[in-house]
């Protein structure tokens, strides 16, 4: 009989080696070498599940291109941030806390799809509390959920083995970190059992035409569990974050070869499931602004969606001899690079201040047309002066203090008129082009940020 193989795998990036490192030699991190066993009897790979075919090649030229139909999901914020909808084929990494919804959202999702085959896989729950969980998001309606098969299975060949006798038209792994297969000795969620049953239902979703989506579990530090190599196996990774305490979720892609990663799809946890938020604004913007000083309205855009994001900012006296600077929600980096430019182009002293910014409603924004809301807000706290109600802005601010031009500015003043905001700030350059005349809302162009400031502030 032969012996057990010992290897070494890096965490981060997959990188294996026959013996212990302290640094990868691929990614540069350290002490991420993890011990695995190999059985000596597994001659064959999971990847060899089923019969292997001689592959043809194709001329680059011969290989016809057309759009293949996605498969709806039924769920708008879904459809938004996979792309247009789930590609036939394609393999999607679901991932985020314990507890953040992503069973619900996809057992939500396939109770409202009754036009083709699912099969649901959990390694987690057993059938009854998954029927349990149904009825709950059905509002105790009773379900003729006919096309919905679900087993309770940890064993990677007997998954395959049942998909090649129902051939679903759509298949969920709740989760893959509970997958193991026969040719590996180890446990499950080991680095070399979640690459292996990875790389075998890859195959068998590009081989049926079958989409698979895989419930990943995430580590400590909020990346997926596993090795990193999972994450370039499939053909998209989406997370699902938020706070489990708060009611709202944002869905969010991190890689996607069918579409863009900048896209963003926003949930609402209820006792019946979650419900799609349409109008992102409304989390986003606090009711009731009237005479709080430190808060300011950016008309921001993620991915094609324009929504208003609220900018609180916090200028109190340093208690300390070294000022505090903190950001949630925006790059720490760029807020000290903002103070530095009203430091030395408007002439607001902030040396001796300590600043906090805050953006509401626990979103993540990287839109470069914050800029402008991020200063009127230090300015509001600063000065104990609020914003005028019905005030909004957008506008990148570079560091000799001008106001440079952002993208889809007609996008951007049309959420804000239809929202209600009555005036709104914008850099002079967008005016170029732009048929500002169809608008109902007061536009103010600017070309410096003393010019905003003094329209906000007098």
């Amino acid at each position: 009989m032969a012996k057990d193989k010992t290897a070494y795998v890096c965490s981060n990036c997959g990188q294996e080696s026959s013996k212990w490192l302290g640094k990868c030699p691929s990614c540069g991190q350290w002490n991420t070498f993890r011990e695995i066993r190999i059985a000596g009897n597994s001659a064959k790979s999971s990847l060899s599940i089923g019969q292997k075919n001689t592959p043809t090649s194709h001329k680059l030229r011969d290989i016809a291109t057309k759009d293949e139909p996605r498969l709806d999901m039924h769920d708008n914020e879904l459809n938004r941030v996979l792309g247009g909808g789930l590609v036939k084929g394609s393999i999607v990494l679901l991932g985020g806390e314990p507890g953040i919804g992503k069973s619900t959202l996809t057992l939500q999702t396939i109770l409202n799809i009754s036009d083709i085959r699912i099969l649901y896989v959990s390694g987690e729950e057993s059938a009854h509390q998954l029927k349990m969980r149904a009825e709950r998001l059905s509002n105790g309606s009773s379900n003729n959920n006919d096309n919905i098969d679900v087993v309770c299975e940890n064993s990677l060949e007997s998954i395959i083995n049942l998909m090649n006798d129902i051939h679903p038209q759509f298949v969920i792994i709740d989760s893959i970190q509970t997958i193991a297969t026969d040719t590996v000795d180890s446990s499950p969620g080991s680095l070399t059992q979640v690459r292996e049953c990875a790389a075998a239902l890859l195959r068998y979703a590009k081989t049926s035409s079958t989409p698979i989506i895989l419930i990943g579990h995430i580590t400590k530090d909020g990346a997926i569990a596993g090795p990193k190599i999972l994450e370039h196996i499939v053909d998209t990774v989406i997370q699902f974050e938020g706070d489990q305490h708060h009611m709202y979720r944002i869905l969010r892609s991190i890689k996607n070869r069918f579409g863009s990663t900048s896209e963003l799809g926003i949930y609402e946890m209820q006792q019946t499931g979650l419900r799609q938020v349409e109008n992102p604004s409304e989390l986003l913007l606090t009711q009731d602004r009237d005479g709080m000083s430190g808060l300011a309205i950016s008309a921001a855009i993620e991915g094609v969606r324009p929504f208003l994001v609220e900018t609180q900012a916090l200028v109190s006296t340093a208690a300390y001899g070294t000022p505090q600077r903190s950001a949630t929600g925006f790059d720490q980096r760029r807020l000290n690079m903002l103070l530095a430019v009203l430091e030395k182009r408007v002439g607001f002293k902030l040396i001796q201040k300590d600043v906090f910014i805050n953006i509401a409603g626990g979103l993540r924004v990287t839109d470069m047309a914050m800029d402008l809301s991020i200063l009127a807000a230090v300015i509001s706290s600063n000065i104990d002066i609020p914003v005028e109600t019905g005030w909004c802005m957008c506008g990148e601010v570079g560091l000799s203090g001008e106001v440079r031009p952002v993208n889809r500015i007609e996008q951007r003043i049309a959420e804000a008129e239809k929202l209600g905001f009555t005036d709104i700030i914008i850099p002079k350059h967008n005016t170029a082009g732009t048929d500002l005349k169809r608008f109902h809302i007061s536009i103010h162009p600017v070309r410096r940020v003393e010019e905003a400031l003094k329209l906000l502030f007098g």
